[in-house]
């Protein structure tokens, strides 16, 4: 069968829908991906992956523009005929799913992973365009032959609550997984060594929406504390985000000693096992992949008790909580792991456990065969559609 996976990034489906598109290739299938141009598309290609860009602004409101691409989707999926779009973030999952239905494609999955910037935003902007993008919303998901997989509780009653979605139709899969034999310990723990700070990590997109903020003031309090502590920064701008946090302003932070920038890092799993613990503040998530990947790292973990952050920590169990736009509380509980090595190595532990039984990518490609399976008779998954056993 022919599936289509279309995501608003050739970044988001070569980092994390990339085992995904793997499995069904090596089952037998045809896959195609769709995103907007970027310079993620020829590594997709180079994996042996069918990759094609289409000409989508991810900010773009202007009806003309909107109404283009959606007749660029129908016909590209009529002349395709895939048996199955799966779309990716919420303005990917009305444009593919009304698309697909508009061409007669057989079944569709949405996967909203996390509720974005028009739900999580304050703006006026946001605040206006929330009612058409929910009658949107309602009217992409509708139908017996679709699924709206969500990756926390939190969206999945929010979705109930607001009438979004058949609760009969809606899959809770958590996150994209992370790849446990990659992302493992080191085999050497060097935290808290003799002369060395403590080395705290927030790797994300630089979103308000992430906290950065908050990080920036936390690490403007541990200084004024005169604490051994080295906050990092790893990411990219993301200009095509309303939320995005100006280059400029980082490197204000970076210019100031508030912070050390590193920008866009390749090799995450040498960065998580030079630091000690993982921060990431955010105000809400689908399931954040950089907190499961730096929990297979056995790294020790502070974040928000916001939806999407609350599933993969327990405050006290495998990390520390503190509520959300709180800089205070999130400099307090990085202060804490500074103070309590054993704790922070306690931790850590225990959220390489969770990672192990939770969020492999190899359990998370396989629920996501099984909902491919509710939809299409005669969907084979091959051996990677069975069940996904942790790694040791």
């Amino acid at each position: 069968m022919k599936i289509v996976l279309f995501a608003n990034t050739d970044w988001y489906l070569h980092n994390f829908r990339r085992p995904l598109a793997l499995a069904l290739r090596e089952a037998g299938h045809e896959v195609l991906l769709l995103s907007p141009e970027g310079p993620y598309g020829e590594r997709l290609r180079a994996a042996g992956l069918r990759w094609q860009p289409l000409p989508m602004d991810r900010r773009s409101l202007r009806p003309g523009r909107e109404a283009a691409l959606l007749r660029h989707l129908v016909a590209l999926f009529r002349r395709e005929r895939p048996a199955l779009v799966h779309s990716f973030t919420i303005k990917c999952a009305v444009y593919g799913a009304l698309a697909a239905r508009i061409a007669g494609v057989p079944a569709r999955v949405n996967a909203v992973a996390g509720m974005g910037y028009v739900f999580t935003s304050r703006d006026l902007r946001a605040r206006l365009l929330r009612p058409p993008v929910r009658a949107a919303l309602r009217a992409a998901l509708a139908g017996e032959r679709a699924r709206l997989v969500l990756q926390n509780p939190d969206d999945v009653a929010l979705f109930r609550a607001a009438g979004l979605a058949d609760p009969a139709r809606i899959r809770l899969i958590p996150g994209s997984g992370v790849d446990c034999r990659r992302f493992v310990p080191p085999a050497e723990e060097t935290a808290h060594m003799p002369g060395r700070p403590l080395r705290v990590l927030l790797a994300a997109r630089l979103l308000w929406d992430k906290g950065l903020a908050e990080y920036a003031e936390a690490a403007r309090r541990l200084r004024a504390e005169g604490r051994a502590i080295e906050c990092l920064l790893a990411g990219d701008p993301d200009p095509g985000n309303p939320a995005a946090v100006p280059a400029e302003t980082v490197r204000a932070w970076a210019d100031a000693g508030t912070l050390a920038w590193l920008g866009h890092v390749e090799d995450m799993p040498a960065l998580l096992a030079s630091v000690d613990v993982v921060a990431l503040p955010s105000y809400r998530e689908g399931l954040p992949k950089s907190l499961i990947e730096a929990a297979a790292c056995a790294r020790a973990l502070v974040t928000t008790d916001a939806p999407g952050c609350r599933e993969v920590v327990e405050d006290g169990v495998d990390g520390l909580r503190v509520p959300v736009r709180d800089a205070a509380a999130l400099a307090r509980a990085i202060a804490r792991l500074h103070d309590d090595p054993a704790l922070a190595r306690r931790l850590g532990a225990a959220a390489r456990a969770k990672a192990l039984a939770r969020f492999d990518e190899r359990i998370v490609v396989a629920r996501t065969l099984s909902v491919y399976r509710e939809l299409l008779p005669g969907f084979d998954a091959g051996p990677a559609g069975g069940p996904a056993a942790a790694p040791p």
